[in-house]
């Protein structure tokens, strides 16, 4: 998936991303507004669906290939992972019940410049541990961008994220990584969630990258359900996930999906 070298990127392209992660900030915004008990993860795949489209946007995952042979290219313009499913899940008819969690991540592309990004949010009341997990997971995300500095190196991305998230008594996911992003959803170079500071390749100005990392309460490892895509913690842990499409600029890192600024 990211093969070959990386490009950084120069101020105009940056601003055609910085365009496009908007738009995706604001639909996801829509979406976990829209997100309470009862309601179905096909109604919140509308919501996101229909307002890129209304504001000139492509969601970028429906129609996606699958990576293994005989599985369905992804059938959603949003990945709605519930509780125990890491990434990749599936919108269906099936309604959110109070105390679940659940994850949404969606891409977009917007005059060929693609942004992705996802947060997981509580539906109603949850226990503490979700809670925590939930705060844990997205507090890895800020410790990451703000890890993205020019002269830095991927190492010290990745060991932000997993020094965090262990310190807190969790497992980071390592089935599955960041990635650059630009023209192409996925781009140079992997952006794994662990790692050793100081170590990898050297961040330039310029650099786009979408860091996303996944935690699990239990175990780190992987199963997959029988439609491909959705993947779940192995022991059925409680899992979560937030990312962002983040430059690493001149004076620190640029954050293009923040919903704060959307």
């Amino acid at each position: 998936m990211n093969a070959g070298k990386v490009v950084a990127k120069t101020p105009e392209q940056i601003e055609g991303m910085r365009a496009s992660g908007r738009l995706l900030a604001r639909a996801l915004a829509l979406v976990v507004e829209a997100v309470e008990p009862g309601v179905t993860t096909n109604a919140l795949n509308t919501v996101a669906d229909e307002f890129i489209r209304d504001h000139g946007g492509t969601p970028s995952f429906l129609g996606v290939p699958a990576g293994s042979p005989g599985v369905a290219p992804f059938p959603g313009s949003i990945c709605a992972s519930t509780n125990d499913v890491i990434v990749h899940g599936i919108p269906s008819g099936n309604a959110l019940q109070e105390g679940d969690i659940i994850g949404v991540d969606c891409g977009v592309i917007l005059d060929g410049w693609h942004s992705d990004s996802a947060v997981t949010v509580a539906v109603g009341e949850v226990d503490d541990e979700a809670e925590r997990l939930i705060a844990v997971t997205r507090n890895a995300l800020d410790a990451a961008v703000a890890a993205a500095q020019p002269g830095n190196r991927l190492g010290d991305v990745g060991a932000a994220v997993q020094g965090l998230v262990e310190r807190a008594g969790f497992s980071v996911v390592r089935r599955f990584v960041g990635h650059g992003i630009g023209r192409a959803m996925h781009e140079p170079p992997q952006v794994p969630n662990f790692g050793t500071a100081g170590t990898g390749a050297v961040l330039a100005v310029g650099t786009a990258l979408a860091i996303e990392p996944m935690v699990n309460v239990g175990g780190p490892d992987v199963r997959f359900d029988t439609d491909g895509w959705t993947a779940r913690s192995a022991d059925g842990s409680l899992s979560a996930h937030f990312e962002h499409t983040v430059v690493v600029g001149a004076s620190g890192p640029m954050v293009l999906t923040s919903r704060a600024a959307s």
